[in-house]
């Protein structure tokens, strides 16, 4: 039996017909729970910095429509399936938009987002799991309702929603940094560091004990790094791969390096420059989603025995392991500058959300 009586027929949500067009607020009938998941009385979702470019077509994300569109965010269990054991009515989670398929993990893909990359994956984003938390209500597979420790992070910690949301961006690093099996006392670069999901991977990297090379263009947001944590050096991207290789050098044997550049970074010279500068079987993270082809070192790859990895987000015990580290203090979340949007004001809140990135803050839909 469901627990979905106090759920209300009908709910509100922004929903995208075509990228032609700009998303609307709709009323729509309510999810209800079946087995495998849950109803989310969403309080807040996170914006994506580049969320206008997504939904107008310009990244060219493929997504089914009529779609309701958001991605990961924070709310309370309003409606439980059948087979819930953990999760309780009320209860605070992290809503992760990032779905597998519980019989193949290779089919995957970021709800309200992307469809991902198999038959599987785009089966279950135009079926089961295809709308989002850009809406009052959600349905979202129990795997991906993270139990949060209220207690302990509000009661406590003192963390507000905005603070929380915090949760997905620094969980996308998290995963690359992982993979790479980082370990406390390396060295590490981090590039483009000056960006929101690389101030995020510099966060990350601290808290598990490296030391970071932060790398970008902007110089002063560079020294804003270099000040902010004793473990934290900066070199700037010249786009001479010579000079560049060098500066990095010299800051002594370097480990890992990890990369969550933007689509047009292609053709930019950091790549080569910091796989030059890597030690002999260092290890690299690609994270970002370059469009065209990456130019590899190949000799230096070769001969330094180096390690090259892709990865796509993360795994459920990844996030689990995340949300530790910040219930134990290790990892601590706040002090961004965060602003809030209704569903109506969507557009407003997109726009706030490419101009945060730049300086870490963040936007938020609040529905």
């Amino acid at each position: 039996m469901t627990s979905s009586q106090a759920l209300p027929k009908m709910h509100r949500a922004l929903v995208l017909t075509s990228t032609d067009h700009p998303p609307e607020v709709k009323t729509i009938a309510t999810p209800r729970p079946g087995p495998g998941s849950a109803v989310i009385r969403v309080e807040a979702a996170n914006i994506i910095s580049y969320s206008k470019d997504i939904y107008n077509g310009t990244r060219k994300y493929p997504f089914p429509m009529p779609l309701v569109i958001g991605t990961s965010g924070l709310g309370r269990v309003a409606a439980l399936g059948p087979d819930a054991v953990l999760l309780k009515l009320g209860q605070l989670v992290f809503i992760d938009c990032f779905v597998q398929a519980r019989d193949d993990p290779n089919a995957a893909f970021l709800f309200g987002v992307h469809e991902g990359h198999t038959e599987g994956s785009r089966k279950l984003m135009r079926g089961e799991w295809k709308d989002a938390t850009y809406a009052e209500y959600a349905k979202i597979p129990l795997e991906n309702c993270h139990p949060l420790n209220e207690s302990l992070l509000v009661g406590r910690f003192g963390y507000k929603v905005e603070d929380l949301q915090d949760i997905s961006r620094l969980m996308v690093p998290y995963g690359g940094l992982v993979d790479i099996d980082l370990k406390p006392g390396e060295t590490i670069i981090i590039a483009p560091a000056t960006g929101s999901f690389g101030r995020a991977a510099v966060k990350v990297a601290l808290v598990m004990g490296a030391r970071v090379i932060a790398m970008g263009r902007n110089i002063e947001a560079l020294k804003t790094l270099a000040a902010s944590h004793e473990r934290i050096e900066t070199v700037q991207i010249t786009g001479d791969v010579q000079a560049d290789t060098k500066s990095l050098q010299s800051l002594g044997p370097i480990d890992a390096y990890f990369d969550i550049s933007p689509p047009e970074a292609a053709k930019s010279t950091h790549f080569r420059s910091c796989m030059l500068a890597l030690r002999r079987a260092g290890r690299v993270s690609l994270m970002g989603g370059l469009d065209g082809s990456l130019t590899i070192p190949v000799k230096v790859v070769v001969s330094r025995d180096l390690q090259l990895r892709g990865k796509w987000m993360y795994s459920r015990e990844d996030v689990y392991n995340l949300i530790k580290m910040i219930e134990v203090g290790l990892l601590k979340l706040g002090g961004q500058n965060v602003d809030k949007f209704a569903l109506e004001d969507w557009e407003k809140g997109f726009s706030a959300a490419a101009e945060r990135s730049a300086t870490g803050g963040a936007a938020l839909i609040i529905p």
